[in-house]
């Protein structure tokens, strides 16, 4: 089995729909894809009425959460959307996106850069705004060459020049509501240190005490070092550790499948889950 548990679509971050999305990952050859688009559940149904005979859609999110300054993202799988708590948290944080990235736009127009808001939310379109699309705006503008490239401190990295904070769940918070909600968490790419500051092991290890069900070790933003240093450490902690492609269209040069979750692994997280079930592709 090829199983790849975090993905985007056009629902947040992502450039393929929802439909488009889970055609492409069985084209992929993939037989299980999770839809985790940052703080909504937006885009399950069109994928549920889209999938393809041969493909499970295994439903979660992308939380946005911050500790002690560091913002972390926690990937949560199989709860129930309709959690009451949970969802009016995942509100509250995309309430909070469209006046984070008109802040970012303000910022980087103070900085000489010619964005407008209105380029940017073109770009997001129905989604859930974030620095995504800006970074595709400073792409357009030919100010970097690549999404990947805006994410730096000269730009829209965690404490950046443009960086904007937002609103953002406590992940101790975070794992209470997603485990009332019957899911299971991931700590999504806890090293990549591109991106900015990362939460240290001991914050993890405090999470793992918390009830955090596993990491994701395989992703592109791990070299492999961090990918051997971070198996060890979920072996310690008696995490689950997962692997995924981050898969966000063509807005990231990763593909479908890239790295993949060990199929063990996966039938743990189904298992532990209670919220929700993987749903089976029926020629949709």
């Amino acid at each position: 089995m090829r199983i790849d548990l975090h993905t985007h679509s056009t629902a947040s971050d992502g450039t393929d729909t929802p439909a488009e999305l889970v055609r492409n990952a069985a084209a992929s050859g993939l037989d299980v894809v999770a839809l985790t688009d940052h703080d909504t559940v937006g885009g399950h149904a069109e994928a549920r009425a889209a999938l393809p005979d041969g493909l499970t859609l295994v439903t979660g999110a992308e939380l946005s959460c911050r500790i002690d300054g560091v913002s972390l993202h926690l990937l949560a799988y199989l709860f129930d959307p309709d959690e009451p708590e949970l969802a009016r948290e995942r509100e509250l944080v995309r309430d909070d996106r469209m006046p984070r990235a008109q802040g970012m736009v303000a910022k980087l127009q103070e900085l000489g850069v010619p964005v407008t808001w209105e380029r940017v939310a073109a770009i997001a379109g129905d989604g859930a705004v974030g620095r995504p699309h800006v970074a595709s705006a400073l792409v357009e503008l030919g100010v970097v060459p690549t999404v990947s490239d805006a994410f730096t401190p000269q730009w829209l990295a965690n404490d950046g020049r443009a960086y904007v904070d937002k609103h953002e769940l406590d992940p101790f918070d975070a794992l209470r509501l997603v485990k009332a909600a019957g899911g299971v968490t991931v700590f999504a790419h806890p090293q990549a240190v591109k991106r900015g500051a990362c939460v240290p092991e001991s914050a993890i290890a405090e999470l793992a005490a918390a009830g955090l069900d596993g990491i994701e070790v395989d992703h592109m933003d791990h070299d492999g070092p961090t990918r051997a240093r971070l198996r060890g450490l979920a072996a310690d902690l008696g995490l689950l550790a997962t692997g995924s492609s981050d898969y966000h269209g063509s807005r990231k040069t990763c593909r479908l499948g890239e790295y993949t979750t060990d199929p063990e692994i996966y039938g743990e997280i189904v298992r532990r889950a209670t919220g929700a079930f993987p749903v089976p592709g029926a020629g949709g």
